[in-house]
């Protein structure tokens, strides 16, 4: 079985055929960067389950980023998850009418999704090391709209 450094029993991902397994490929387990693997990297940590857990200082730090832009109708965020970057990056229409993607299919990210209040659309929030995004959507990924893409340093503490 391949092995994760998160946490995130592999035998149960509906992913683990096309993935490398965070511990044979040190934590790019899609052939990009995993923002929790960097983390723990960085931190010297020996368990990489902690920076999942709700202990997690950094985890913390970033909850509070996300909740302190106090965007109207987006629920408090409470928890973040490992997120695979091909399965959040939805495209977006620009001014000009080009499409893009701000999201990098084959990194890992740490967000979550939340219900918008009193409308059946939501609000997708990734962060990485350098970025925090958040994003509001319909069924499924459509009709997405960047509400914030701001720089950050990750690993400030």
């Amino acid at each position: 079985m391949k092995g994760s450094l998160c946490g995130v029993d592999c035998a149960q991902c509906g992913f683990k055929d096309s993935c490398g397994g965070c511990k044979q490929t040190e934590g790019r387990p899609f052939g990009g960067e995993c923002v929790v693997a960097q983390c723990c990297k960085a931190k010297g940590c020996e368990n990489f389950g902690n920076c999942v857990s709700a202990e997690c200082v950094i985890k913390k730090r970033l909850i509070d980023e996300f909740n302190s832009l106090k965007i109207k109708d987006m629920e408090k965020v409470t928890s973040l998850n490992s997120l695979a970057g091909f399965f959040v990056n939805v495209e977006y229409s620009m001014p000009s009418g080009q499409k893009v993607k701000l999201l990098d299919d084959k990194k890992i990210y740490l967000g979550n999704q939340l219900r918008k209040k009193d409308s059946d659309r939501c609000y997708g929030i990734a962060a990485d090391e350098n970025m925090l995004l958040v994003c509001e959507y319909g069924e499924g990924g459509s009709n997405a709209e960047i509400v914030v893409y701001k720089r950050r340093r990750f690993y400030e503490i």
